[in-house]
């Protein structure tokens, strides 16, 4: 089979690999879409996602649907459509018993967090534990549900901030979380959601999505104090810093995009002096199974794909996936074009 290895910065093959056997409690796939996430351009383009340096090749990609190869069990019927929790967890630890995917010790597809890399999605074959698999309802495209895991995510981060219902809701950053983050949104009853980046062309993509108001950054007004709630998606010490201003009194601030492991700086004043609650969100627990849901109920979410890029030309997909103005969520394919 083949599969997509990250050798170092900016060293991607597609190579002859051997195609793993599944053991008992296992399910061997056949992968036909991998999104391509921003922890996979960091171990591309840098070497590195944050402090996990690419030590050793690794197969990037948790995001993926495909379908069952292969079960030893029998209770999967090869051909059945399927997506994946990536997610293996470790041991509970004290403040998060109910918390799972906070517990240290566990294991994510394509990560180099462990030793040995945990490796991941892009590859035609991949095994997976049983009840790591989701089977996929009728209705819902095996393409489109390449966006499940992703979208886990955003629904994990409107449920940090509470009951969103009839909420006025700013989702700072217009890329493919920031997307997912707008259907969440409005998936847990938000009455209005904004969308604001500092580029033009994903703010367009909000626009087709349904965003009740896109604001560009650095040439319209970011309203201050007008928003219960700011799902901050882009990472940017800036854009955090103009989410406290753009959060009301006593609002909510849910930090989604990821920031480098180290100090930025961030005008944490107005958070202080009006009492805004700032909260981190990270992965999902269970949310990934309400996302297969949405998914097969809003077809227009296709739209958040914007680019299927054939295996071949994997390292061309990164290139594309890393110029936000050109595109979107983009995903390698890896199986029968169409399905």
């Amino acid at each position: 089979m083949r599969a997509v290895w990250i050798d170092s910065k900016e060293q991607l093959a597609v190579r002859e690999t051997p195609e793993p056997e599944p053991r008992e409690g296992e399910v061997r796939l056949s992968v036909e879409y991998v999104g391509i996430c921003g922890s996979d351009l960091h171990y591309y383009f840098e070497g590195a996602n944050g402090e996990y340096v690419v030590k050793e090749p690794l197969v990037p990609g948790h995001e993926l649907s495909g379908r069952v190869d292969l079960d030893p069990s029998g209770r999967l019927a090869p051909g059945t459509p399927v997506t994946v929790h990536p997610a293996r967890f470790g041991s509970p630890v004290r403040g998060a018993e109910q918390d799972p995917h906070l517990w240290p010790g566990g294991s994510y597809l394509g990560s180099a967090s462990t030793w040995p890399h945990t490796q991941g999605a892009m590859a035609e074959r991949l095994i997976v534990r049983a009840d790591m698999v989701r089977v996929l309802p009728d209705g819902l495209p095996v393409r489109r549900a390449v966006l499940a895991e992703p979208l886990a995510v955003a629904l994990h981060a409107a449920g940090r901030a509470g009951d969103l219902s009839g909420a006025r809701v700013l989702v700072s950053g217009a890329g493919p979380i920031g997307l997912l983050a707008l259907a969440a949104a409005r998936a847990r009853g938000a009455a209005e959601v904004a969308v604001s980046d500092v580029l033009a062309e994903p703010l367009e993509r909000a626009r087709a999505l349904g965003a009740d108001e896109t604001i560009r950054v650095g040439e319209d007004t970011l309203p201050a104090e007008s928003f219960d709630v700011v799902l901050e998606c882009s990472g940017a010490p800036a854009a955090i810093s103009a989410a406290g201003a753009a959060v009301r009194r006593r609002g909510t601030v849910v930090q989604v995009g990821m920031l480098p492991n180290e100090p930025r700086p961030v005008n944490l004043a107005p958070f202080i002096s009006k009492e805004v609650a700032l909260l981190g969100t990270f992965r999902f627990h269970t949310e990934i199974d309400e996302a297969v849901a949405l998914l097969a109920a809003r077809p227009e979410l296709d739209e958040v794909i914007t680019d299927v890029v054939p295996l071949d030309d994997a390292e061309g997909a990164f290139r594309i996936a890393r110029d936000a103005r050109r595109s979107s969520k983009v995903v390698v394919s890896l199986g029968r074009p169409g399905a």
